[in-house]
């Protein structure tokens, strides 16, 4: 993914926050563009302020915690209802009220046959018709980044894309699915996640126009190239930490003081004793900003990588698994900031830090970076999905306070024979009744489908460690969220359900990357207990 890039240009992205467009209060196409590859968007509570939800494929069995049938995993026969449109009869996929966008869909099947409609504002033809459950053949070029094929793909068959053309409307949209067959009985699995904003009310946005699109081809191309070869900014005189860290030490590193941001973080580790995963499991970083730590993790759990410290190559991280790590997360601070290397290894540690800083305009709007880590050894996991009484729940990450969720790594080993991730994520935000975001499948929540045992790489992330055909043994995926980031004014609470193909047990390390006012608080996180606890699968 790493191409030559020319510096001048990177220099001018970065400084003006990514691409230029014409100034403008409406939500169009391009600003959408523009804010997909702005790193310093990514930092800010948005305004206008906007929900993000997900309407998708769930077992409709699934209705409450308390009632009956919630492990429900018939996933890929749900749907809104249907509705004859001029004599044909469509499922509908999607229905929502503006000003919004729609930012990700997510589709998979086993055919790829039927129609699928988009239809905006209340109109009674649509903007655009796909002839085809499959996003790859919209009528027109979105381009590799915001296009993306499942590792297990074909044309016809089995498999999907995650489409990320982001896709606005001011009064609502409506996604439906023409079935070739007109028999209900006969409709193979259609499973789809479908995340959309809704934006405040009085927000005025330009509804998606396909003859528009059509004549952004130099836009796209240039959004999609960003995307594939994000730069790395290296303005200024960085913050420097170079040291051998010796067992159970420390070393630091305070930066420019004043209101500014870490606009990227170099990091080179090296021992020459002992197990590289097991070094990588326990260096801790930690960063402090404005007198409190908001980020601690294990080195190669916040590379993006997981234990084990795979390789990782997206838009806000990119790892070689042989001790080099650059990440893009801006970080802002009003007054001073400290970065902290601490070596729970047996063994010195080498450890070599950069952190760039810039200028930044401290507002109202400007959040904290948090990055937080918990571990839970020997999680069950079941393939009784009618058992109406277990709790069969992990939880990543509750937050109480305001933030955006950006992102998040799942590091485990599977001691079960196969497939482990048959749980959806449930997410709940403020004061939600029944979950914003309920999925489909571990593997779909990050861009994949049909339990994927091999490694890929996408922007938006994607799984930096799978060892074996049966999924037993070591495996990692993240994802990232550009603007299908999750607001939250009080509450966010991300938990999956631990379903499976056969019973079995599981370890977790889930690493959570969000932005976060500074007084936000994790109810749960794991520390050095966990950090150097003993693993079977390590030496």
């Amino acid at each position: 993914m790493r191409k030559a890039i020319k510096l001048c240009a990177a220099a001018l992205w970065l400084a003006t926050g990514g691409l230029s467009a014409a100034p403008t209060d409406k939500v169009t196409v391009e600003s959408l563009l523009d804010e997909m590859v702005s790193f310093s968007e990514a930092a800010k509570f948005p305004e206008p302020s906007y929900t993000c939800k997900m309407m998708s494929s769930y077992d409709r069995r699934t209705v409450s915690p308390d009632k009956d049938w919630w492990y429900a995993n018939d996933d890929g026969f749900g749907y809104v209802r249907l509705d004859t449109i001029q004599g044909r009869v469509e499922r509908v996929l999607l229905d929502c009220e503006g000003p919004g966008a729609v930012t990700r869909v997510w589709l998979t099947t086993t055919v790829k046959n039927g129609t699928l409609r988009f239809y905006f504002d209340g109109e009674e033809n649509p903007r655009l018709v796909v002839p085809a459950y499959d996003m790859t053949r919209a009528p027109f070029r979105a381009g590799e980044a915001l296009s993306l094929t499942h590792t297990n793909y074909t044309p016809e068959g089995l498999g999907g894309n995650t489409f990320m053309f982001p896709l606005p409307y001011q009064k609502g949209c409506r996604i439906t699915l023409e079935e070739p067959d007109k028999n209900p009985r006969s409709w193979p699995p259609r499973y789809h996640e479908i995340e959309y904003r809704t934006y405040e009310a009085g927000t005025e946005v330009e509804t998606f126009d396909l003859g528009r699109v059509h004549g952004m081809g130099e836009k796209i191309a240039d959004v999609n190239r960003m995307l594939l070869d994000p730069p790395i900014f290296k303005e200024g005189e960085p913050g420097v930490l170079s040291a051998e860290i010796q067992p159970q030490q420390a070393a630091a590193v305070d930066l420019p003081a004043g209101s500014r941001a870490i606009r990227s973080l170099l990091i080179s580790v090296s021992c020459r004793k002992g197990d590289y995963a097991k070094m990588m499991r326990r260096l801790i970083l930690k960063i402090s900003f404005d007198g409190k730590e908001t980020v601690w993790a294990p080195m190669g759990d916040f590379s993006g990588a997981g234990l084990g410290y795979s390789k990782i190559d997206s838009w806000y991280t990119e790892a070689d698994g042989r001790g080099n790590i650059v990440t893009r997360w801006v970080m802002p601070y009003k007054r001073n900031a400290r970065v902290e290397v601490e070596n729970l290894f047996e063994h010195p540690v080498g450890v070599n830090l950069r952190a760039y800083t810039s200028d930044w305009q401290w507002d109202d709007n400007t959040l904290y970076f948090h990055a937080t880590w918990k571990q839970t050894r020997g999680i069950e996991v079941t393939n009784r999905y009618d058992d109406h009484k277990g709790n069969h729940l992990w939880n990543y990450i509750t937050v109480r306070g305001r933030g955006v969720f950006r992102g998040d790594l799942l590091s485990l080993y599977n001691f079960a024979p196969d497939w482990y991730g048959e749980g959806d994520e449930i997410i709940w935000v403020d004061d939600d009744t029944f979950p914003s975001h309920h999925g489909t499948g571990t593997e779909d929540h990050y861009n994949c489908s049909w339990a994927p045992v091999v490694p890929f790489y996408t922007p938006y992330g994607g799984a930096p460690r799978a060892d074996n055909p049966s999924s037993h043994g070591f495996n990692a995926f993240t994802r990232t969220r550009n603007l299908d980031g999750i607001p939250f004014q009080k509450l966010y609470k991300f938990d999956i359900e631990m379903l499976s193909w056969n019973p079995g047990k599981v370890d977790y390390a889930a690493t959570c990357y969000w932005y976060g006012d500074l007084d936000s608080k994790v109810e749960q996180a794991s520390g050095k207990e966990e950090a150097t606890a003993d693993l079977p699968y390590l030496p």
